[in-house]
């Protein structure tokens, strides 16, 4: 499509010119008149292929009781972190603006779910919850047999996207994050004695 726009008007005249050749090809502008090139839109297909190839943080499970260990028979909490380095982009961060076409789209993080594994064969299930810590946080587990389990989070994100510096609009597509990192834990039980 062309648009031009006649001398001291505001208005745009617009021409579309047909791929099969069957149509006349547009009229030129006449003398006088600025001619525009419409520049090309992405489409949201290209806004959500950019926005699930950006480099996404990935969530490291943290464990209370804390030291590296829990005792069996104990409700272990569990609570989603996310790192702060800068190199990543993590939920309630916005993305440096990039180039998609001639235009320029940012990107803003959001998180949508996680699975936590517990490392001893059980888990969660799909949550929206980053959990917590206790005695509040909603992410328990109690482990029934004493040995190393190494804990990690699947996670998937979503968010929303601004061309130009406009208004923020929903991205409508999932982010699912690969290759999260395990963290060893350990199960203990406690063991009493009497001392004299």
């Amino acid at each position: 499509m062309t648009q031009w726009r006649p001398e001291g008007s505001q208005e745009w005249v617009s021409s579309t010119t047909s791929c099969t050749g069957d149509s006349p090809a547009p009229p030129s502008a006449p003398a006088g008149i600025e001619v525009v090139q419409v520049p090309p839109v992405p489409s949201m297909q290209q806004i959500q292929e950019a926005f699930v190839s950006l480099p996404f943080c990935l969530p490291k499970p943290s464990m209370q009781p804390v030291g590296g260990r829990t005792l069996v028979n104990l409700p272990t909490f569990y609570e989603a972190t996310w790192p702060d380095d800068g190199d990543c982009l993590a939920p309630g961060e916005t993305s440096e603006a990039m180039q998609l076409l001639s235009w320029s789209i940012e990107f803003r993080a959001a998180e949508r779910s996680y699975w936590y594994d517990f490392g001893d064969g059980e888990n969660s299930g799909w949550t929206k919850s980053a959990g917590g810590i206790y005695p509040d946080g909603d992410i328990r587990h109690t482990y029934s047999d004493v040995g190393k389990v190494r804990v990690h989070i699947d996670a998937t994100l979503t968010g929303s996207y601004r061309v130009d510096g406009g208004e923020w609009q929903d991205i409508d597509t999932v982010a699912d994050l690969q290759d999260e990192p395990e963290v060893p834990y350990e199960v203990v039980e406690a063991k009493n004695r009497l001392v004299s």
